[in-house]
């Protein structure tokens, strides 16, 4: 009994840190609509900044506290005026959650820029021995967790429910054109509650920090775990938010005590499954019904360029004649690898492309596919000598079955519901790779992987691989092309572009996102495969969930529902780094800023932009002929 007590009571601390997280984001979606992704940042950002504070400029507790609270509120409130604001009005669910995310990376970069990737920590508040309470050993710096949380809880009640303050916000959250036309200002509202849920973010960075090591990619578990806390609750819920929190956290330690760690993160995934299938919007959801529908009708979705047009389709040729010349060409040592390892991770782009470009559908779970299909092959390969063609196929089959059943299991899920039960899919996924050790050698990856062999040739040398990479791609993308301009392929875009029109034109709505994810998943699976034979070697590290978001804006940045646009986002987000070593360290920055600017300033992508172009440059001059046919014809 007394185990159970002490497993208790960290888990109703974790609990609180996960209710501190989740009530930030329920903040910030009951008021603006918006998932921000970028609330685990929060923490980690205040984090670092109170210890610099501390530790370099020697500045008491409460001094450092409020200096960090308050600088990170500065940054995350600027941060929000010139991305969130302007993105709630101009795109449409799905982007602006996307463009959160891009924010997350931006801030991880920020991190890691000016304090490096070694983990932070600080003294406890209260000293380190810990409190024995009835037999119960509690940290020093549980009390000041527990006690934040609380305050936290009722301060947001008091200035939601006794201040003229709190009740502009309300109205935002009920009905904005309501609250416009009462003389709120509701943009300044959205901000305030970004403001609000960074000094809870900042608070809570702070509090952990002494009892749990910070560093630049800790964000991403916070945001993680507290956006799974806020969905077992309910999203708009501050109940929900503090109740989803410490249940989660209860269900992680009760797991991590009795089990494993591995069961610890399974089952927590597990219980969010569970929860989206059986009730979608969480436990203590509150209903937004008018703003939802009125923010999602007057949504106009990202402007695409036609992918089979003139200019699209010169363009794409242009692009694969010099990648198959490129090997012939000066380049500087080891340009063709990275270019191959770019075709690679381009073939999972590509079904992303297909979920999210042509479908509409929300993925954050393409890395999991990865996974899948990389450890399924290597593993045939290396454990029971199959040939790596055959696993490449096998695998193929496991990944498509596992995505037809994860689309059956989501097919009433959309918007940020999807994201979350596919990001807990890659997570899931994670965790099987990094606590199977005995089949995929754990964290320290799986070694003795053979080179890929296609009958009695073996694919062995830079070159053969490129080329081979380079065949599969235009292949694909040549039956992909032939696909969406079929009858399918314009069905998929009806889906994208009004999913209830769709349905009541007696399109199989459901059997159609259910294809496009079975697509999807097939091209994760392949490039996953390939990526494991390219390196003989996989880790969890290569295929994790950071890789989705990766591919994310690799697709965005390219073009979606083009095909060919995002090998130009692939290429720059792979290239690059690899071209210039020194410059490695910004990569994360340079991938979230270029995520979020492109969501803001270049929504049809660089292939997109270059597309439309194009089609000016052959359109102009026959406007400027035809003044000289009307002469002629006079």
């Amino acid at each position: 009994m007394s185990t159970f007590l002490q497993i208790l009571v960290g888990g109703l601390l974790q609990g609180g840190v996960f209710a501190m997280i989740a009530l930030g984001f329920s903040l910030v979606y009951r008021v603006t609509g918006v998932v921000n992704l970028s609330q685990g940042a929060f923490c980690v950002l205040g984090a670092m900044i109170m210890s610099f504070m501390q530790s370099t400029l020697g500045l008491p507790l409460p001094v450092a506290l409020a200096s960090a609270a308050g600088a990170t509120v500065l940054v995350t409130t600027a941060l929000g005026a010139f991305t969130i604001l302007p993105a709630i009005s101009k795109l449409p669910h799905t982007s602006t959650l996307m463009l959160t995310a891009g924010l997350l990376l931006f801030l991880e970069g920020v991190v890691l820029v000016i304090w490096g990737s070694q983990p932070y920590a600080m003294p406890p508040f209260s000293g380190e021995a810990p409190l024995v309470v009835a037999g119960l050993r509690i940290p020093s710096q549980g009390p000041w967790i527990l006690a934040a949380c609380l305050l936290i809880i009722a301060g947001l009640w008091y200035l939601l429910q006794r201040t003229h303050t709190g009740r502009a916000l309300r109205a935002c959250a009920e009905n904005d054109t309501a609250a416009r036309l009462v003389g709120i200002n509701v943009p300044r509202m959205m901000l305030l509650s970004i403001a609000l849920a960074a000094l809870i973010g900042a608070i809570t960075g702070a509090l952990i920090a002494p009892i749990a090591s910070i560093q630049f990619d800790t964000a991403s578990f916070y945001t993680t775990f507290g956006f799974i806390a806020v969905a077992i609750g309910g999203f708009g819920s501050l109940v929900g938010a503090v109740v989803g929190g410490l249940v989660l956290g209860v269900v992680t330690q009760l797991a991590a005590g009795y089990l494993s760690e591995i069961f610890s993160t399974t089952l927590a995934l597990v219980l969010l499954l569970g929860i989206l299938i059986l009730r979608p919007a969480g436990m203590f959801s509150i209903g937004r019904p008018q703003r939802a529908d009125v923010r999602q009708d007057n949504h106009v979705h990202r402007s695409l360029v036609r992918f089979d047009g003139r200019a699209s389709i010169t363009i794409a040729v242009v692009l694969l004649c010099a990648l198959a010349i490129a090997p012939a060409l000066p380049l500087p040592p080891g340009t063709v690898e990275s270019l191959a390892i770019t075709l690679i991770v381009f073939i999972a782009v590509l079904g992303l492309d297909v979920l999210m470009g042509f479908t509409g559908q929300v993925s954050l779970g393409q890395s999991g596919f990865m996974a899948i299909g990389g450890y399924v092959a290597a593993i045939l390969a290396v454990t029971y000598d199959v040939p790596p063609i055959l696993g490449i196929v096998i695998a193929l089959l496991v990944s498509s079955m596992i995505a037809l059943l994860l689309a059956l299991v989501t097919m009433k899920l959309r918007s940020h519901y999807l994201a979350l039960a596919t990001l807990a899919f890659s997570l899931l996924v994670d965790s099987l790779a990094v606590g199977l050790v005995e089949t995929t050698g754990g964290p320290s990856g799986l070694v003795g992987i053979p080179s890929l062999e296609i009958a009695a040739f073996a694919f062995d040398t830079p070159l053969s691989r490129y080329y081979l990479v380079l065949c599969i791609v235009v292949a694909l993308v040549l039956v992909l092309a032939g696909g969406m301009r079929s009858a399918f392929g314009r069905a998929l875009m009806s889906v994208r572009a009004d999913q209830g029109a769709a349905a009541a034109l007696g399109m199989p709505v459901g059997r159609l996102k259910a294809i496009a994810m079975v697509t999807s998943a097939a091209l994760g699976s392949l490039a996953g495969s390939l990526y494991a034979f390219h390196f003989q070697f996989l880790s969890p590290e290569m295929v994790s969930t950071a890789r989705s978001f990766q591919l994310i804006a690799m697709l965005v940045m390219g073009g979606e529902a083009t095909l060919i646009g995002g090998l130009l986002g692939t290429a720059v987000l792979t290239l690059l780094p690899a071209m210039f070593q020194p410059l490695a360290t910004y990569r994360l920055l340079a991938e979230g800023a270029l995520l979020v600017l492109a969501f803001r300033y270049l929504p049809e992508g660089i292939y997109g932009r270059l597309v439309i172009a194009l089609e000016r440059r052959i359109a102009r001059p026959r406007s400027q002929r035809a003044p000289e046919s009307a002469e002629v014809r006079a």
